[in-house]
């Protein structure tokens, strides 16, 4: 435990003795070991190190599947590969709209308009920086093809409705679950509750081989079609094979087959530490005034990708800035803001900048679906000025916690 005035039960103030937390981008706060060098050393001794000849891969696509409780699951090469797999196998028309988020990396963006898509973004609940059911539906036009939806941070959006008004609609939902391995809506697990799931195998994600991605599904079409797409539309296996439509080649290699199966056996527990840590975080900071969580329904179950802090600017000078500068000076790094500015905002979008010259595809869109005046989204700008993301990971202890707490305590009692 550290050393802390709120601790020091003789009254004297003792300074805060500064820790090194753990980090996802290196061994520190990551999983990696002896098991996934046996499987890669295995992998390596077999001399096939491509996916459409070895079997590491299809053990991941195998095991995976059987964990998520769908009978679909692929591997590709990144989460943007599988957010493509995904718009692919929906098989948008030129000018056809997609529902997204406008908090999210852009890798969940750009397949839409490589497909020919138009990115409409819907706005967000400022209290957890997901989409909702009532943000979507005013998006709604008759130019929709399908949804995204972000589970952000690990904390699952409020599925039941928004499964409702994509049935009402008849249109698919896709899940992009890349922050949200075994998050729960009614416990069903996110990537199982829509059409599609993607999800990303980068870095810092609760399972990861450096990059990658995995789509799910349960309907045998968009399998089909996701297979297809990830193997340059090469039909291995048919009895006359051919390239049958446009496609890349994402496909994830032996040696990042090996490495991410290995992950998929620490997934557990890997998702019961970060819960375990997390809710301890939310019991200390319980009541401090000028901070609080962000906001979970009774009937999810966040995997706490990262911590998420609302910070009242009214308290805190500077807010979620200022904050993030405090804690900064006792080693802990955060994120205010999350991202400094919606989608919307960026260039590819605010000039569009797309392919040569032509504004290609935003030259089809109706003028709606490209107004980003930001009184759309109140929601998004409200909830990105109060957010601090904090870091976090599957080896946080109670001793890293303890330190985490008590710096909010002691930072937000000097305020």
């Amino acid at each position: 435990m550290t050393k802390t005035a709120a601790a020091d039960r003789a009254g004297t103030a003792v300074a805060l003795e500064p820790i090194v937390l753990p980090s996802d981008q290196d061994a520190t706060g990551r999983t990696l070991g002896e098991r996934e060098i046996e499987l890669v050393s295995e992998a390596i001794r077999t001399g096939t190190l491509t996916s459409t000849k070895g079997n590491f891969v299809k053990r991941l696509e195998k095991a995976f599947a059987e964990k998520l409780g769908v009978p679909y699951a692929f591997a590709c090469a990144s989460g943007t590969a599988a957010i493509h797999a995904a718009i692919s196998a929906i098989d948008p028309e030129p000018g056809d709209e997609i529902i997204t988020t406008p908090i999210t990396d852009m890798g969940a963006l750009t397949p839409i308009l490589y497909q020919t898509a138009i990115p409409v973004f819907a706005d967000v609940d400022p209290n957890t920086l997901n989409v909702t059911a009532g943000t979507i539906e005013p998006m709604i036009s008759g130019r929709t093809r399908a949804i995204v939806v972000t589970h952000l941070f690990g904390n699952p959006c409020e599925m039941g409705p928004i499964l409702e008004l994509a049935a009402k609609h008849n249109l698919p939902v896709i899940e992009d679950s890349a922050q949200a391995f075994q998050a729960e809506w009614d416990e069903r697990p996110s990537g199982a509750m829509g059409t599609i799931g993607c999800f990303s195998l980068q870095q810092g994600k609760h399972m990861t081989c450096g990059e990658g991605g995995i789509v799910t599904t349960r309907d045998e079409a968009l399998a089909r079609r996701m297979f297809l797409f990830v193997n340059k539309c090469w039909g291995y296996g048919d009895a006359a094979p051919d390239h049958y439509y446009i496609a890349l080649n994402s496909r994830l290699t032996e040696l990042q087959g090996a490495v991410a199966l290995s992950q998929l056996e620490k997934l557990d527990a890997c998702v019961a530490n970060r819960r375990q840590t997390a809710a301890e975080l939310t019991r200390r900071i319980k009541g401090v005034r000028g901070i609080r969580p962000f906001y979970e329904s009774p009937r999810a179950r966040n995997v706490y990708w990262k911590y998420c802090l609302i910070v009242d600017s009214n308290v805190v000078p500077d807010g979620a800035v200022g904050l993030a500068a405090r804690l900064k000076a006792r080693g802990i790094s955060s994120a205010p803001r999350y991202i400094q500015k919606p989608a919307f905002q960026c260039e590819i979008f605010r000039e569009r900048r797309t392919f040569g010259k032509s504004q290609f595809p935003f030259n089809l869109a109706r003028p709606e679906a490209i107004d980003y005046d930001p009184s759309r989204y109140p929601g998004t700008f409200t909830g990105l000025e109060h957010t601090l993301v904090l870091p976090w990971n599957e080896n946080y202890s109670a001793e890293h916690v303890d330190y985490i707490a008590t710096s909010l305590e002691e930072v937000m009692n000097e305020l």
